[in-house]
């Protein structure tokens, strides 16, 4: 069982489980003195049916992408992941938590060149609630439009889930907090609305949702894919374009995705009330699509829920049925 903290009392290692207190690097890391680390951020949800990852296959092979994207080698398949997932979760006792897989470049070197460093990869596990604070699910979040802009095209890839581009997420998240908001909203390099700076976004105008597109330099998001897929199945109409700022003020409804934000409502913009000054009917509707299969209380008919029982090796999982 795992130790009773919000942590978990193991890692995963370069094909190892080992203690939480033993996951250290040296200060003279590659990753501590040029940011070059990739990550994910995945939810395991305690449902009817058992505990289950979502959208866990997505997530790793976003995982691989930001890999390759930074000439990252790592010696583990999208399986090997799978697995080390599955595995950390039954170690640490877990039946919901949040998975963090992470591969940077060790020590190795001690200039700019990436090539001399060893590629480390892990996975941690910990407990987390609601990312936006305990009540933002049904009340909203209140933030700010950011002076600080999104990364510009061809600086820092944005569809690299990259360490180094959450310094520019940093500034935006500080100003906001420093600020008395919970979040700010960044503009990408052309003034239109871009992302959170953890999390993407979701306007909704006379029963149409729009979200900025790939351009707008952001993270192709696994939830806000999500959010795409269940207006589909619901007949709301989606479009991916250029949004400009002004369309926060006078939108029906906004909200945020991300996988550890989930939907998350946005009751105001730079203290201009949104719509009705809380959560909004479409809102609502497509929360309440999404949470139901999370939970268990609706069919996973999108594909989205991996037991966490079915991530064992195939030999561990034929002795058991022997």
């Amino acid at each position: 069982m795992r130790a009773d903290t919000e942590h978990g009392a193991y890692v995963w290692h370069n094909g190892s489980l080992i203690p939480w207190e033993d996951a250290n690097i040296h200060v003279m890391s590659h990753v501590v003195n040029y940011g070059s680390s990739i990550f994910e951020g995945i939810r395991c949800y305690k449902t009817k049916r058992g505990s289950a990852v979502f959208r866990l296959n997505e997530h790793i092979d976003r995982l691989l992408n930001s890999a390759h994207i930074y000439r990252m080698d790592i010696p583990y398949t999208a399986e090997d992941i799978r697995l080390a997932c599955g595995e950390l979760i039954r170690a640490d006792g877990y039946d919901e938590c949040y998975l963090r897989p992470l591969v940077f470049r060790g020590f190795g070197t001690f200039g700019v060149n990436p090539f001399p460093a060893p590629i480390e990869t892990y996975v941690c596990a910990w407990k987390w609630g609601q990312y936006l604070g305990a009540d933002s699910i049904e009340a909203g979040v209140d933030v700010c439009v950011s002076s600080w802009t999104r990364i510009a095209p061809n600086t820092l890839p944005s569809m690299a889930k990259a360490g180094a581009n959450y310094m520019n997420s940093q500034l935006i998240k500080m100003e906001a907090v420093l600020n008395g908001y919970s979040e700010g909203i960044a503009l990408d390099s052309g003034g239109y609305i871009s992302e959170g700076s953890g999390e993407n976004i979701f306007l909704i105008n006379d029963g149409t949702v729009m979200t900025p597109p790939l351009y707008s330099t952001i993270l192709p998001g696994i939830t806000r894919d999500s959010v795409i897929q269940i207006c589909g199945r619901l007949g709301i109409p989606v479009i991916e374009r250029a949004i400009p700022r002004e369309m926060l003020y006078i939108a029906d409804e906004v909200f945020f995705t991300g996988t550890a934000a989930e939907i998350t409502p946005i009751r105001s913009v730079d203290k201009v009330k949104v719509g009705c000054g809380r959560r909004g009917p479409m809102t609502e509707l497509i929360q309440n699509e999404f949470y139901r299969v999370l939970t268990g209380a609706a069919e996973d008919t999108y594909g989205w829920l991996t037991p966490v029982e079915a991530l064992k090796p195939l030999a561990q999982t034929e002795a058991q049925l022997a």
